[in-house]
């Protein structure tokens, strides 16, 4: 006996060819619907040690100004997932750790899409 080939993981749904296996439930793949929602924000901000540079530079030259420039992304939030078919639905929540999660969830989810129908 071989065994099943993956062929894609979304968090805790698993794509095999025919089947979409979940922790809730086994459903057929032909038909499956999907969706997807961005629940991630992405924010900007001055570090707190480029504040304090800025601060303690500032009486000595004008060139610790420049240390407020410096900026950081903090990418937080999740990706929402769902996936139904046969009276069956299932949702998963993946992290968003930074700004590709969401492409790279798009790519995967886009994939399941199209070996669903």
């Amino acid at each position: 006996m071989t065994p099943a080939v993956v062929l894609v993981s979304i968090g805790d749904i698993t794509v095999f060819p025919g089947m979409i296996v979940t922790p809730s439930a086994r459903m057929p793949l032909k038909g499956a619907t999907w969706t997807t929602v961005d629940n991630s924000r992405t924010e900007t901000k001055i570090p707190a040690y480029a504040i304090v540079l800025a601060i303690l530079l500032f009486p000595l030259c004008f060139i610790g100004l420049f240390f407020l420039l410096i900026k950081e992304a903090q990418t937080t939030g999740y990706i929402e997932v769902g996936v139904g078919n046969g009276g069956r639905y299932h949702q998963t929540l993946i992290p968003a750790q930074d700004r590709q999660t969401y492409v790279g969830v798009m790519s995967r989810v886009g994939y399941a899409r199209s070996v669903s129908m």
